[in-house]
C-alpha cells in the first residue's frame, strides 16, 4: 500500500545542514545497521564509509573503467546484513558494465565476485542504480549503452529494469522467467520502492525527462517514445520535466513523495504519489542553490542524504564539493 491516500496540503523541504563534504564524484550510497553510510565515488572507484561527520576510505572496486558517466556507480548493501555481510555494485569494465557482491567486514572490502555481467557499457547511457526490493530481490536500473535498439532488444540487457537475486540469476516471477522485468527505458538512474510499488527516474534524449510507475511485464518506449506519446501497447511516465529542468538521477520515497534529484536542472523535485499515480503537481526546490544533484537515500533518521555531483566533469565545483547534504521533508 501507498504511504499516503491524497497528497498534503503542503510540503517543505529545508537543508539541515553538511553531512560531510571533499568527496569526489560520489555516486552510491546505502546505509548499514548502525547507521553509518558507504558511499561509491565514480572515477576513484573507492567505497567510502561515513560517519561522524567524516569520510574514510573502505576499499578500491577491481577493474573500473572510467569515462564520462561510467565508472564505479550504484552500491547496496545486503538486507540481511550483518548476517550476510555483502554491499553490492554496479560499475563500468573495459567492455560492459557489472555487478559485483564484495563482502564487506571489519572495515574493510574484500572477495569481489562478478554476479552479473554484459549490461551494455559507453561513454554514456550507463544506468548504474542498485534497489533492494521489499521482496528481497535486487533491482537494477540499466540504460541503452548509447545504442538505441538495445532498449526493445529482448536480449540485451541494455534499456531494462532488472530483477535479480544476490547470486545474479533471474529472480522467481519474473516475466518470462528473464533476468529483466521491464523494457523500452533509455537511461534509468532513480529506483524506489513505495510499499510494493517501485518508481522509476529516466533521462530523455533532449525534450522530456520521465518518472515511471513500474509495472512487470511493460513495455516504457524508448526509443518510438519519449516523455508522454499515447503509443499502443508501450507505457507512459506519470509525469515528465523538460531536459533542462531535470536530468533525473537518484529518486527517493518520503512521507508519500517521490524526491527526485536533478543534474542539468540543479534542484529537487517533490512529485506526490499513491498507488502507482501522480495526485499532484510536482514542485521544486533548491534550484541553482546546490549545483547538480545526484542521489537521495532515506536516512535512519527520517532525513534524506542528498549528494551533489560538481566535480563530475559537467558542473562547477565550490569550495567543499562534493558534499552530501542532509534534507528534512515536512507536510502541513
Amino acid at each position: 500500500m501507498s504511504t499516503v491516500a491524497t497528497p498534503a496540503r503542503d510540503v517543505t523541504l529545508a537543508v539541515a545542514g553538511t553531512v560531510v563534504s571533499g568527496l569526489q564524484v560520489p555516486w552510491g550510497l546505502g546505509f548499514l545497521p548502525d547507521k553509518s553510510a558507504l558511499v561509491t565515488e565514480r572515477d576513484s572507484a573507492r567505497v567510502l564509509r561515513v560517519v561522524g561527520g567524516r569520510a574514510s576510505e573502505v576499499g578500491k572496486v577491481d577493474g573500473v573503467k572510467t569515462s564520462s558517466e561510467g565508472g564505479l556507480l550504484g552500491l547496496a548493501v545486503d538486507p540481511g546484513y550483518p548476517k550476510r555481510p555483502y554491499v553490492y555494485v554496479y560499475y563500468s569494465g573495459s567492455d560492459a558494465n557489472r555487478i559485483a557482491r564484495i563482502t564487506y567486514q571489519d572495515g574493510k572490502l574484500s572477495d569481489q565476485q562478478v554476479i552479473l555481467d554484459g549490461i551494455p557499457a559507453a561513454a554514456i547511457h550507463n544506468g548504474g542504480r542498485l534497489r533492494f526490493g521489499p521482496d528481497g530481490y535486487l533491482y537494477v536500473g540499466t540504460g541503452d549503452g548509447a545504442e538505441r535498439p538495445n532498449s526493445q532488444d529482448d536480449g540485451s540487457l541494455g534499456g531494462k529494469i532488472l530483477r535479480i537475486t544476490t547470486e545474479g540469476k533471474a529472480a522467481p516471477g519474473n516475466p518470462d522467467g528473464r533476468v529483466w522485468i521491464t523494457k523500452g527505458h533509455r537511461n534509468v538512474q532513480g529506483l524506489a520502492f513505495d510499499g510494493s510499488q517501485l518508481y522509476a527516474a529516466e533521462f530523455g534524449q533532449s525534450t522530456w525527462d520521465e518518472l515511471n510507475a513500474i509495472t512487470p511485464g511493460a513495455n516504457y518506449g524508448w526509443p518510438a517514445a519519449e516523455g508522454i506519446s499515447h503509443l499502443d501497447g508501450m507505457t507512459d511516465p506519470i509525469a515528465q520535466w523538460k531536459t533542462t529542468d531535470a536530468s533525473p538521477s537518484g529518486i527517493a520515497i518520503s512521507k508519500g513523495y517521490v524526491v527526485m534529484a536533478a543534474l542539468r536542472g540543479q534542484r529537487l523535485w517533490v512529485i506526490p504519489v499513491a498507488n502507482g499515480k501522480r495526485i499532484g503537481e510536482p514542485r521544486s526546490f533548491f534550484v541553482n542553490q546546490y549545483g547538480r544533484l545526484r542521489t537521495v537515500e532515506p536516512a535512519p533518521d527520517g532525513s534524506l542524504w542528498v549528494t551533489t555531483s560538481n566535480t563530475d566533469g559537467r558542473g562547477q565545483p565550490r569550495t567543499g564539493d562534493d558534499r552530501i547534504l542532509r534534507v528534512t521533508l515536512s507536510t502541513s
